[in-house]
């Protein structure tokens, strides 16, 4: 299996960026992974958005993973 490593600004729109690269063919599996945060949240955090993205359910799916990142960044200001 190849794998494309692509680095990210802050402010980056991960649903947005997950949502196009599940549109292109050949893409098996999209995984952000966040030096700050620990890969098993993100990866919970992926799994869960595919199953929203194969149903259709976006709205859910861009706020579930804004609040997995917003909840991070708040916990770790603490």
């Amino acid at each position: 299996m190849k794998s494309l490593k692509i680095n990210l600004e802050e402010n980056t729109d991960f649903g947005k960026l997950m949502e196009v690269l599940y549109q292109i063919k050949g893409i098996k599996s999209v995984e952000i992974l966040d030096e700050d945060n620990s890969e098993s949240d993100l990866k919970k955090a992926v799994n869960k958005s595919k199953e929203q993205l194969k149903s259709g359910d976006y709205e859910s799916f861009v706020n579930d993973l804004f609040e997995t990142f917003v909840n991070r960044e708040s916990n770790s200001k603490r």
